[in-house]
């Protein structure tokens, strides 16, 4: 029969304010800046920091030592952070004194290795590689041809429409129709243009299709390369069959000999499908990071990166306001002010936290700083857990999608949790160091017999790092460096 029973149970909730901690934690710089705009744009309780960026941080940096004499603001910079540890000797909270003023600005995704010694002053393009884009690259070489002034208009525009890759993938018919020019551009005038862009830089750029962008760069190389007349045969009119590796048919239909359908083949090989690819990139490719390490007076220092800190507060004349306002407590508008405290409030906590696991990375790969990747040692989250007290998820949420700008380039805090291997002594190391060491012995190997897998495993032994073929051929593979018979050169 149906009965009604009462028990009672307990369970662990997460409270709003803690959901919207976790959540702020785990965003990227970017999604946490566009989180903040959507805040500044609805909630009425939330204003811009015109705060300068410099004082800030300084405020930030030096709440610390006055926190017993500070009284409580909801500013978000100047909220009153956690008592952070030092995680090592050789680690020093730093001030706005010792960040270069011109970090605000962009980065890129990949810096350039160089150390900066104990110098007090850096430049951050010194940390980021500009590239020109494709576009840049042929605009400025159509610089040196003296042209009419049509002709000069109708090169740019063959420039503008190709891809990024290269490849004008536009029919000429169409580009004609699409240009009003006097006289009218006619298709002839198109493909004379195109001629004159395909030589201005790479050869293969302005292609229209695979076949005619690798002839364009046989064309290029010298008449007495070898295989060069059987490589045009084959990529002007077996493409298919090369790429189906018919080599018996491949050799009847041009009538040569194997070997020198092999050399043909081996020549082709060494060409390059997609030229455009080689320049820079017009996207967003490009990271913004969290924190910058730099070298000052010996000591590794971290500070957060003014650039993606929020610049956000309470507006006080409103919350006063609404604080004397009769019924303030039961009107909607409260929801309002308690979630913009919050959100100042979680926004200062995502930060400490950040910073604290920082700490924590660089003093226990102080080596990789001084050596590079060589030297990265292995580390797993529960290490960096148990030195600051918190939990693992934390640690996790704190480091996915968060980067570190450094003398030897920007790279993602997993960068620094690299897997552990062990050694022929009982020791372990990290597997970042092995691919270190993958990469030393591939570039210095003979590329007229490159190594292989094997040979690879086998010499990482004799060094004493012990590791199976397919764990080398997976690395070979994470570092994008093809197998030995593609890397042998005739």
């Amino acid at each position: 029969m149906p009965s009604i029973e009462l028990r009672t149970r307990q369970s662990l909730a997460l409270t709003p304010r803690l959901q919207q901690s976790v959540r702020l934690l785990q965003l990227s710089s970017l999604e946490f800046q566009q989180e903040l705009r959507t805040a500044l744009d609805t909630n009425p309780f939330l204003e811009y920091d015109s705060t300068d960026t410099e004082d800030v941080a300084l405020a930030t940096a030096t709440s610390g030592d006055d926190a017993g004499a500070m009284p409580a603001t909801d500013t978000v910079a100047a909220a009153e952070p956690e008592s952070l540890p030092s995680g090592s000797d050789t680690m020093e909270s730093a001030g706005q004194d010792d960040i270069p003023g011109d970090f605000s600005g962009d980065y890129s995704s990949r810096g350039s290795a160089r150390q900066n010694g104990d110098s007090g002053s850096s430049d951050p393009a010194e940390w980021a590689r500009s590239q020109p884009t494709l576009r840049e690259q042929l605009h400025d070489a159509l610089r040196l041809y003296r042209l009419e002034d049509r002709d000069r208009a109708v090169a740019r525009f063959i420039i503008e429409a190709l891809d990024d890759d290269g490849y004008l993938r536009q029919e000429l018919s169409d580009l004609a129709d699409s240009v009003e020019l006097q006289p009218e551009l006619t298709e002839e005038d198109l493909l004379v243009a195109l001629r004159l862009v395909q030589s201005l830089d790479r050869p293969g750029l302005g292609a229209r299709s695979l076949s005619e962008c690798l002839s364009l760069q046989l064309n290029a190389l010298p008449a007495d390369t070898p295989g060069r007349d059987v490589a045009l045969q084959v990529v002007d009119h077996h493409l298919e069959r090369l790429a189906r590796r018919e080599q018996a048919e491949l050799q009847k239909q041009i009538g040569c000999s194997a070997e020198e359908l092999r050399v043909a083949c081996a020549l082709v090989r060494k060409l390059d499908p997609k030229p455009g690819n080689t320049y820079g990139r017009t996207e967003d490719n490009y990271v913004v990071p969290d924190v910058i390490v730099r070298q000052a007076r010996n000591k590794w220092v971290v500070s957060i990166n003014p650039a993606v800190q929020p610049r956000a507060r309470v507006h006080r004349m409103y919350a006063e306001l609404f604080a004397q306002s009769a019924g303030a407590s039961r009107s909607p508008l409260a929801q309002q002010l308690q979630e913009a405290r919050w959100l100042i409030r979680n926004a200062q906590q995502r930060f400490d936290t950040i910073q604290r696991v920082a700490e924590c990375i660089v003093a226990h790969q102080k080596a990789f700083f001084q050596y590079g990747e060589i030297a990265l040692k292995p580390m797993v989250l529960r290490d960096v857990a148990e030195e600051l007290g918190l939990h693992e998820s934390t640690i996790s949420r704190a480091t996915g999608n968060k980067y570190m700008a450094t003398p030897r380039g920007i790279f993602e805090f997993k960068h620094f949790f690299p897997r552990e291997l062990g050694t022929e002594s009982g020791g372990t190391c990290s597997a970042a160091a092995v691919r270190a060491l993958l990469k030393e012995m591939i570039a210095a190997e003979n590329t007229r017999d490159p190594l292989t897998d094997v040979t690879l495993a086998r010499m990482l032994a004799d060094q004493g790092v012990l590791v199976a073929r397919r764990t080398v051929a997976k690395y070979r593979h994470l570092m994008k460096v093809p197998p030995a018979e593609l890397r042998r050169q005739v």
